[in-house]
């Protein structure tokens, strides 16, 4: 690797990176971080900082599990990649498959494909939808229904359902057919209404005229996340995931949870789905199912799904996939990563570590007026939206919001902007006291503003 001096004088200057205007790399350099261990970040000039974001949601086991390094160097000197395409496979795929299952099965999934990361899995997922209504005889439901704020990736299909249009509207048109309906939010809503509950219910009213509206038979499937992560840390009503299983069953509408961020114990429990205690029909992964150590993703679908597949004739076949669909190093890294994940339980500790940096929060903004509301308690996913003005909820400026993020960085804590909003979710292994570094970390951003 070339030394320091090479990595900040090149910084910013030959790469464009997701998710930033590809001129403000070269205007002002990202930060390097160089080395992580445990939950820690440590930055090229040596500063050291408790990760609150987990990479991106996805370092669930934080840096320094030996377990998926070792399992990932193991297979990379026996079988280092092979294709999974229709008549080829490897050991570790099988073994993959067989512990994906197994770990989803209470969710009743029955079968997996593999894909490289999450957007892949959600275009995939919506693929399948289709040709699942194809195969049983209903061509005609090729739409999608989403939630506003929700956030599904980046590829077409991800990017026609994803609830923000920030990616969205430098790409339109997108895929035809996909409506968007009110997000769980009681903060802010066309509703006007704050009371969780009473939401859901407007919302699934809602659902049930755009349905009608569109016409029933046109309709593929509805995707959601349990909690809403990239657009804010929305946490709806218990009910209301329970709400839309039961409008999809009533128009025969599949259901597809989006887990990617909530899935393997990020709420306190196994899956979001399970959190609230709904059983989709399909359900896209990634991220913590490797920990991030190795891009994977992969769709989950039901018994009831697999059986229209399996049973159908050659109108069945899947003619998708990707180049590193079970790769033998990631299968390897998803079995290694899922015993681990619930030898060390991480559900528990996400359940109780994350009610401690919700609460903890929660007393920041009796400090903060800055902080105008306060999003999670459901395992390690906390929101904090930043206003202005706290009585008008009037949104905190980019320029604001910066300032909170290095101050914060500073005082010890990598945390995440998403517009006006802040948001967490650490590793799962993450400590009591790193909790509190975190906190700390935070009094200390939005003392600075």
């Amino acid at each position: 690797m070339k030394d320091d001096n090479f990595l900040r004088e090149m910084n910013g200057r030959h790469m464009w990176q997701p998710m930033g205007h590809p001129g403000e790399a070269q205007n002002s350099p990202p930060r390097i971080i160089k080395t992580a261990e445990g939950v820690r970040l440590s930055d090229i000039d040596g500063h050291s900082v408790v990760d609150a974001v987990g990479g991106l949601w996805c370092v669930n086991l934080g840096y320094s599990n030996d377990a998926v390094k070792q399992a990932i160097s193991d297979q990379l000197w026996e079988l280092p990649y092979y294709s999974a395409f229709a008549g080829t496979t490897n050991p570790a795929a099988i073994e993959a498959a067989y512990t994906v299952r197994e770990f989803f099965a209470p969710d009743g999934m029955e079968r997996v494909f593999f894909t490289s990361g999450g957007s892949d899995s959600v275009d995939t997922a919506l693929r399948l939808a289709r040709q699942y209504h194809r195969l049983r005889g209903e061509p005609t439901r090729t739409k999608f229904l989403s939630l506003k704020k929700g956030y599904h990736g980046t590829h077409w299909g991800g990017a026609s359902v994803n609830g923000n249009n920030r990616f969205r509207i430098g790409y339109e048109p997108l895929l035809p057919g996909c409506f968007h309906l009110p997000a769980p939010y009681p903060y802010r809503n066309p509703f006007d209404e704050s009371d969780p509950a009473r939401l859901a219910e407007k919302i699934a009213a809602a659902m049930v005229d755009e349905i009608e509206f569109q016409d029933p038979s046109t309709i593929a499937a509805f995707i959601m996340e349990p909690i809403l992560g990239a657009g804010g840390v929305i946490v709806p009503d218990a009910s209301f995931m329970r709400h839309m299983r039961e409008i999809c069953d009533r128009y025969g509408i599949l259901m597809i949870s989006d887990e990617v961020i909530c899935g393997f114990g990020r709420t306190g429990d196994w899956t979001g789905a399970r959190h609230w205690g709904v059983q989709p029909d399909m359900m896209t992964i990634a991220k913590g199912v490797t920990s991030g150590y190795f891009p994977v993703g992969g769709v989950l679908v039901s018994g009831t799904v697999a059986e229209v597949f399996e049973g159908a004739d050659a109108s069945g076949a899947i003619w998708t996939g990707y180049t590193y669909s079970a790769h033998p190093v990631g299968a390897a890294a998803v079995v290694a990563c899922l015993s681990e994940t619930q030898r060390l339980d991480t559900k528990a500790n996400a359940a109780a570590r994350g009610t401690q940096l919700y609460e903890g929060v929660r007393r920041l903004a009796e400090k903060h007026d800055i902080i105008g509301d306060v999003r999670g308690g459901h395992g390690l996913m906390t929101g904090i939206e930043i206003v202005s003005d706290r009585a008008a909820k009037t949104p905190m400026d980019a320029t604001t919001m910066q300032r909170i993020h290095a101050a914060t960085y500073e005082a010890g804590a990598m945390v995440r902007l998403g517009a006006h909003n802040i948001l967490m979710s650490p590793p799962l292994v993450i400590s009591e006291a790193e909790i509190d570094v975190i906190l700390a970390a935070l009094d200390a951003g939005f003392s600075a503003v």
